[in-house]
């Protein structure tokens, strides 16, 4: 995989909340999924490229969910988090205002669930013409199943599918 330009490109972490990176997840264990995102935002940060976070919220209820914040890790000092309150980041969040202010072009995808808050950002990430990239590792499931199908049948048709270790960072920064 080439080399991504950090001028161009964002990464985005969607729910990697306490509550969710603890549920029983498949293929991998939400901590594996957390400290390869982690070793991504690194990789982000280190070469000037932004990071943003996706945290969901529900709707209606006075208080969240014990658990409900971000994993200290990977979030960065004074990095932007999105707030959403649907399945995708899109939806009424100011998401896409957000990336076209930063310069992003191509978004680097992360999270928990895959088939569920990643896929759907990457779904309506396609549609407002971003180039995408998924960090495979960086992500899991609620079953393997539903990991695999969004992997190897859905995103390929939406993006490029990479191991967090395969995507690097390149070019003006």
């Amino acid at each position: 995989m080439p080399a991504l330009d950090p001028g161009r490109t964002a990464l985005v972490l969607v729910d990697l909340m306490e509550r969710i990176v603890a549920l029983p997840l498949a293929p991998r264990p939400g901590t594996d999924a957390l400290a390869a995102a982690a070793r991504l935002a690194d990789t982000f940060r280190a070469a000037g490229a932004p990071v943003v976070h996706i945290r969901s919220e529900r709707s209606g209820v006075d208080h969240q969910p014990p658990g409900s914040d971000l994993a200290p890790q990977p979030l960065g000092d004074r990095e932007p988090v999105v707030v959403k309150r649907t399945i995708g980041a899109f939806h009424d969040t100011g998401l896409h205002e957000l990336l076209t202010g930063l310069g992003a072009t191509t978004l680097v995808l992360g999270g928990i669930a895959t088939n569920l808050g990643v896929e759907s950002t990457a779904r309506a990430a396609s549609d407002h013409g971003y180039d995408l990239v998924f960090a495979e590792d960086a992500m899991t499931a609620l079953t393997a199943d539903e990991h695999r199908a969004s992997v190897d049948l859905d995103f390929p048709r939406l993006g490029t599918v990479a191991p967090v270790s395969a995507i690097t960072l390149d070019g003006p920064q």
